[in-house]
């Protein structure tokens, strides 16, 4: 009887045990779900007048936006005081590796540039490595800041952006 007892006791505590560690490895970073976080999407089909072109949104802690690539996108982000500016990329359905990525940061009114890029291969090892691929660049102007991405890769991909004030560094 007490044998009994306590094989099932080791079964069910198996199985628990087994759930636990379905849950958990499920809810482990990694996923477009942990990548969004309590942002919303913004479908970037307005169009908001930037250096002398038009973007299809403004994006900021609170949204994100998704799209295909190859490809390219613009978007604009608004610093209040220079600031650092990341752009975080979540890849998905990834069927080539393409050969490079690039991220323009633009200071407001377009008076310079800095340019983030990578070779395909690189994109793929920070995204297997970190669960996202990242760009980032300091602003140093007040307003609004154009950001501009493309790439020969074939994916499907979320972007978001997070804007640090320098001072907070």
């Amino acid at each position: 009887m007490m044998r009994s007892f306590v094989t099932v006791f080791h079964r069910e505590a198996q199985v628990l045990a087994g759930l636990l560690f379905a849950v958990l490895a499920v809810g482990c970073g990694g996923s477009r779900e942990d990548f969004i976080g309590p942002r919303v999407k913004d479908t970037c089909d307005a169009s908001w007048p930037v250096c002398s072109r038009v973007a299809g949104c403004i994006l900021g802690t609170e949204s994100y936006s998704e799209g295909r690539f190859p490809g390219r996108g613009q978007f604009i982000v608004q610093a209040p005081e220079a600031a650092t500016v990341k752009v975080s990329f979540f890849l998905e359905d990834v069927t080539a590796a393409g050969e490079e990525t690039v991220v323009l940061f633009h200071e407001e009114g377009c008076r310079a540039r800095t340019r983030q890029a990578s070779d395909g291969r690189a994109v793929l090892d920070m995204m297997e490595k970190f669960g996202e691929y990242t760009r980032e660049a300091d602003v140093t102007g007040v307003g609004d800041h154009l950001i501009e991405f493309e790439s020969d890769m074939q994916a499907r991909y979320v972007v978001k952006v997070d804007v640090t004030p320098l001072r907070n560094r």
